[in-house]
């Protein structure tokens, strides 16, 4: 049965159907760290659900703290077996707004365009997490980091600690990209570690 849902904090309403009753709800924790930026990165991602909790964490040599930001949430959403009602709760207010605000919807519109003359930075990684938003009932939700938040606490933990380890693999894309003023949207994303 539809119901009346408030478009925003104003007066207007849209008439939107309700997400089946017996869709799994999910929270999925996430932060990204980087030893410099660029540098050594690393992603952190806890996932709580009724059916339990799963940690995740990887890693590249050579990256930026944004692009192990959304990476994270990309490892997270990945995990879903079938469609899912998620809040993902992250630090990274660039990626919340990102994604809550429409920024990321609309550079992919503009050909992965900020305005007339500034390219999209990581469009290869907003890509992928545009795809999984759209395929599950995503909900991107600003925590303070360092705060005392359990999980985006653990979560900097597993990113800090994968950044650390030995042995990181190539970010291809962003590695491809050192030195290049803007990033090309054709760039093969980089392969997601899982532990």
């Amino acid at each position: 049965m539809p119901i009346m849902k408030p478009k925003n904090s104003f007066t207007e309403t849209t008439l939107e159907s309700a997400a089946p009753l017996d869709m799994p709800v999910v929270s999925v924790y996430t932060d990204g760290a980087c030893i410099g930026n660029p540098g050594p990165g690393g992603y952190g991602a806890v996932l709580i659900s009724p059916q339990g909790r799963k940690e995740l964490s990887g890693g590249y040599r050579k990256t930026t703290n944004n692009r192990m930001e959304i990476t994270a949430a990309i490892a997270g959403l990945e995990t879903l077996k079938g469609k899912c009602r998620v809040d993902v709760f992250s630090d990274s207010e660039y990626m919340v707004n990102a994604v809550e605000k429409g920024w990321a919807r609309r550079w992919r519109a503009t050909g992965w365009m900020r305005n007339a003359k500034d390219k999209a930075v990581n469009p290869d990684l907003w890509a992928r997490l545009l795809s999984l938003c759209e395929a599950h009932d995503v909900r991107f939700i600003w925590v303070r980091g360092h705060a005392g938040t359990k999980e985006n606490e653990r979560c900097d933990r597993l990113a800090t600690s994968a950044a650390a380890r030995k042995s990181l693999p190539a970010d291809v894309v962003y590695e491809s990209q050192e030195g290049t003023p803007s990033p090309r949207s054709n760039n093969r994303p980089p392969r997601l570690l899982r532990p």
